[in-house]
């Protein structure tokens, strides 16, 4: 058995796109439209995983628009996306700049949790060796859920 992707269903393809590729980083490795089912996949690796993605070895995340709307809950009951990071730090400072919400900041230096615009949570992760904790994330407090 294979880990293969984690499906995510989304509600407005262009925010989704903006939120896991210009602000997160991930990159589309292959998008597949159906007119007859009505619905977009659009498969995103990380940066690091795209060679592997491309060939079908790594782990991908797929985005499902479906055209006609829906309304999704239960963001939370998903559990979480995992995703490392090389600086936990300057990966949240960035992300926040981008006008995202840092639900739970990594005052350790190693962890902090986000959430999509389609209500799901993203942990970042540390990669290696936890990072001295600094401000503003060691006084920041956590907001909302994650």
């Amino acid at each position: 058995m294979r880990y293969l992707h984690t499906m995510v269903r989304v509600t407005d393809l262009d925010a989704a796109m903006h939120f896991w590729g210009d602000i997160l980083g991930l990159r589309e490795v292959r998008r597949r439209e159906s007119a007859e089912g009505r619905f977009t996949l659009v498969y995103l690796a990380a940066p690091a995983d795209l060679d592997s993605a491309r060939q079908h070895g790594a782990p991908i995340l797929e985005l499902t628009w479906n055209w006609d709307p829906e309304t999704y809950s239960g963001g939370r009951n998903f559990g979480h996306l995992a995703f490392e990071v090389d600086d936990i730090h300057a990966t949240c400072h960035r992300i926040m700049a981008a006008g995202v919400t840092i639900n739970r900041p990594p005052r350790d230096g190693y962890m902090a949790f986000i959430r999509s615009p389609e209500n799901i949570s993203i942990e970042l992760l540390q990669k290696g060796e936890r990072l001295a904790p600094q401000e503003p994330w060691t006084s920041m407090p956590n907001v909302g859920s994650w």
